[in-house]
């Protein structure tokens, strides 16, 4: 999150064009950006009463499991829901997998060192970018050093400082 938020904030233009696109598709009075769900199934609901559900007739006692995935991307709310703005991977990277297919890019390892949570970090760390880049403005004055520490893992070399302030009513 650290390092996605520095290059970002090194990237003026792009936090602005994604706060753009959540302000046009989510609003400002409310906080879910789209396509950015923590699972692509949630937990099964049961019907409660004998009910319709696109025109299909669902008996009482049916378990319903949502696709939100499809909802999330559906064209009829979405327009071109699958397009994904970063120009770098529209072009020189478009074809690039994060999850060790590629080795051009393999966050995550690859075959059986691959992290097992490759998944859930992928869609936690849209959910909590998007999240914060829709409730917030975030100020930094100067450029972002980007300097890696030495570790086992891929630190900073000295600590992300910026001043945020809430670009959406309190109660979002």
């Amino acid at each position: 999150m650290t390092w996605a938020l520095s290059s970002l904030l090194n990237n003026r233009e792009a936090p602005w064009k994604a706060q753009q696109e959540l302000d046009a598709h989510v609003g400002k009075d409310r906080r879910s950006p789209r396509g950015s769900t923590p699972g692509p199934l949630p937990i099964p609901h049961e019907a409660t009463e004998d009910c319709y559900v696109s025109g299909y007739f669902v008996p009482k006692g049916t378990w319903l499991i949502l696709n939100l995935y499809k909802i999330h991307h559906g064209p009829r709310v979405w327009p071109d829901p699958y397009e994904f703005r970063s120009e770098r991977f529209l072009t020189t990277h478009k074809d690039i997998d994060v999850r060790g297919q590629h080795f051009e890019l393999i966050p995550f390892g690859s075959s059986r060192g691959m992290c097992p949570g490759i998944s859930l970090a992928l869609q936690v760390m849209g959910l909590s970018l998007g999240s914060l880049i829709h409730a917030f403005e975030i100020i930094g004055d100067e450029p972002v050093n980007m300097e890696e520490a030495i570790g086992l893992t891929n630190l900073k070399a000295s600590p992300l400082e910026v001043l945020v302030t809430l670009r959406v009513p309190e109660h979002v």
